[in-house]
């Protein structure tokens, strides 16, 4: 019953209030994990008819918790059964040690170090640790140190190490902490271990609930919906960008309703004498030595009158290459730094090679 109540209070969370808990229907959970909030859940609507994922997270006939939101829709929500491979992956793994993977790290006698305000803190791998202060005082040094452990062939370190997986090859100290008196905690990053299944970096999936509506309830409850609309209506951009045409910025009026306001529009001319006082392209150096466009800037001016300046307002357009993971990110941002005068900055990955067809104006090579 206790693990029952467990998933019926996930499920509740999840819903964002918008369902009461009904204990007096059944809900079967033999044998579930206990609640936890570490693990990520996303509430699927799937309709009558669905076909569960044959992968990931297990589904059973019996997991399943019968909701019903405050207008007295019902659902019937099929819960996924968890289970940890982690355990199993190192059961099976059969190659090296951590310690053999480290071996490396302690024959080339490396040591990595971390300076903090005052004391700088020393790892010779295999040797010591040493924590450490240099002071220079009338031309001489004055050192102050304490060795924190030390590991020879018969004992261990007295210190305790901890290693973390990091795609990095410098093997840097991460942190250091005084867990105890005079015992300490020194974590260092390396990516020796990798290999081995127990440092792995372990992505956490997002387990899917799939909730089906019950005795003619809508697909999803009305309140949710009703909520998604008013978030999408808040997502929207107050302002859009067309390349090459214009700039238009909009203000919701309670009287009057939707106004559109004209920030900028493009004419190359205009844009081609401004770019002649201010720079409209920037350059970034690789590591490779190869130099790319980095920052592409456009002007586009003839906006509507400002009542405060009364003057047409205009938009500096700052088109940027930004690297990112994902290679669809787009970053949209707009700044007002002097009244009516605007700055609008596009930054994406996919705007990259576009940037660098630009000549020494700025104007891009863009097929139609």
């Amino acid at each position: 019953l206790a693990e029952a109540m467990d998933w019926t209070r996930l499920l509740f969370v999840l819903f964002g209030g918008l369902l009461e808990l009904c204990f007096h229907v059944s809900a079967n959970r033999g044998g579930s994990p206990s609640f936890t909030d570490e693990i990520p859940f996303k509430i699927n609507w799937p309709g009558d008819e669905f076909t569960l994922p044959t992968s990931g997270a297990l589904y059973k006939d019996d997991d399943f918790v019968i909701m019903t939101t405050t207008e007295k829709e019902t659902y019937k929500c099929l819960l996924p059964s968890l289970s940890n491979g982690d355990d199993d992956d190192v059961k099976e793994y059969a190659g090296p040690t951590p310690g053999d993977l480290l071996e490396p790290l302690f024959k080339q006698s490396s040591c990595s170090y971390r300076i903090e305000s005052y004391w700088t803190y020393e790892v010779c791998h295999g040797k010591h640790v040493r924590q450490y202060h240099e002071e220079k005082e009338t031309g001489q040094i004055k050192l102050q140190e304490y060795i924190l452990g030390s590991m020879t062939k018969k004992t261990e370190s007295s210190t305790t190490s901890g290693t973390e997986t990091a795609e990095a090859e410098k093997h840097e100290i991460l942190s250091i902490a005084e867990v105890t008196t005079c015992e300490y905690e020194v974590v260092v990053l390396t990516h020796l271990i990798c290999a081995h299944p127990k440092y792995r970096f372990k992505s956490s999936p997002v387990n899917a609930i799939f909730c089906q509506a019950l005795s003619g309830s809508p697909l999803q409850p009305h309140s949710l919906s009703q909520m998604n609309r008013e978030q999408e209506q808040l997502l929207k951009p107050p302002f859009t960008f067309c390349y090459g045409k214009h700039v238009h910025q909009y203000h919701e009026d309670k009287e009057q309703g939707k106004n559109m306001v004209v920030v900028g529009s493009w004419n190359t001319e205009e844009h081609l004498e401004w770019a002649q006082k201010n720079v409209a392209r920037s350059y970034q150096l690789k590591n490779d030595g190869v130099q790319k466009v980095k920052l592409v800037s456009h002007f586009y001016g003839h906006g509507d009158v400002c009542d405060m300046t009364g003057k047409p307002r205009q938009v500096i357009v700052k088109l940027k290459c930004k690297e990112s993971e994902s290679p669809h990110a787009v970053t949209v941002y707009m700044l007002e730094p002097q009244t009516c005068q605007y700055v609008l900055g596009v930054e994406s990955p996919v705007i990259c090679q576009i940037l660098d067809t630009a000549d020494e104006k700025g104007l891009l090579s863009v097929s139609s």
